[in-house]
């Protein structure tokens, strides 16, 4: 096999696939890169057996071939040459002895026969959906972060992709909140339903353009998801086992709501929690009275309080939460104000974007107040 490649091409076509070699393995394969070329097209392809990626790299194939190299070597090599323009010749004899040639620089590395690597499973292409790839960056962008990795539950390392009625709907939790996050989408679709590794999920985030509205195609199978984008597929396994009735923790119920300016809101949190140290897990009360929301808390560093305008209908309400929680929703929101929905001082809030299209609910910290 002989190929040729302009070096910043090739630069990025491995940064994408380094995403599925595993850190942690005594397997070669398993930190090896595929290179195939064929039918006047150049693949990379790597995989850790739960994760496998494969993109295309354009390149000049003199001779077509392949060979599997280790991953890490490879691109060390294919980095340290200076200048982004130019050009790396790839050489591998009959016995995999492969030449890197770059400017006045020539490495020669061992490689592995092709057949020694594990293939990406197959998955049918008849059933999926499509989503924008600024949609799909976002979604998991805004559910990523109450995930949990537990031992005694793996569906809290995953998130749900539920697609119904033609809404694809992302959910994630961690025992102490869940995000909900809808998304209406063009066209008709099938219904599906899988669980999918959070670590999955943000590889695919990564490597996806945040700016772009170029579709990614989503495939289901019985123990895979495909994402398909750009010249980029990403295969994931799915998580095997029910996921939590989430129905039986959403209520439309409320005695309390509350509208706030997020960017007002979180500032208070954010100053609040100045005062409490990491091991202290001190809450954050709210006392909602009026038209006014009080923020307070009482560490062993200080007090501190701060009001913050809101409009409220409903019962006055004191109630505590951890303000990392808080925080952590209110980040990931763009809408200038949110909805807060409460209960009593026991049960869990809600909290709203304007278009309903995001909930979250955090459970509140025990408070006697």
């Amino acid at each position: 096999m002989n190929l040729k490649f302009q070096k910043a091409q090739l630069v990025n076509a491995l940064s994408i696939v380094m995403k599925a070699i595993s850190t942690k393995t005594s397997s070669v394969i398993l930190e090896s890169i595929l290179i195939t070329a064929a039918d006047n097209r150049v693949v990379l392809d790597a995989t850790d057996t739960e994760l496998s990626i494969r993109t295309e790299v354009d390149a000049i194939i003199v001779n077509p071939g392949g060979v599997v190299l280790n991953a890490k070597l490879f691109t060390d090599i294919i980095r340290k040459f200076e200048n982004t323009d130019s050009l790396i010749e790839l050489d591998v004899d009959k016995d995999f002895k492969t030449t890197i040639r770059c400017e006045q620089a020539v490495f020669n590395i061992m490689g592995i026969d092709p057949v020694e690597f594990i293939p990406m499973p197959q998955v049918d292409r008849d059933d999926f959906i499509k989503l924008s790839q600024f949609s799909l960056k976002e979604v998991i962008r805004q559910t990523e972060f109450s995930t949990a990795i537990s031992d005694i539950n793996r569906m809290m390392g995953g998130e749900l992709i539920d697609i119904k009625d033609n809404v694809a709907k992302f959910v994630t939790l961690d025992g102490h909140r869940m995000s909900i996050r809808n998304i209406e989408l063009n066209g008709n679709f099938e219904n599906q339903r899988c669980v999918v590794p959070i670590k999955s999920l943000q590889e695919v985030m990564r490597i996806i353009d945040s700016d772009t509205q170029k579709d990614v195609n989503i495939y289901f199978s019985k123990d895979h998801i495909l994402f398909e984008f750009d010249r980029t597929l990403v295969l994931s396994r799915i998580l095997d086992g029910e996921y939590f009735r989430i129905e039986t923790m959403l209520s439309s119920d409320y005695d309390t709501k509350v509208t706030v300016s997020r960017n007002r809101f979180q500032s208070a949190i954010e100053q609040a929690m100045i005062l409490i140290r990491e091991n202290e897990h001190k809450p954050l009360v709210l006392d909602i009275a009026n038209g006014t929301l009080t923020l307070s808390v009482n560490s062993s560093l200080g007090f501190m309080d701060a009001k913050v305008n809101i409009e409220k209908s409903g019962s006055d309400l004191k109630i505590a939460f951890n303000p990392k929680f808080l925080v952590d929703a209110l980040k990931v929101i763009d809408d200038d104000f949110v909805d807060i929905y409460f209960t009593n001082a026991k049960s869990p809030c809600f909290i709203r974007d304007d278009k309903n299209s995001y909930t979250y609910l955090i459970l509140p910290v025990n408070f006697v107040g």
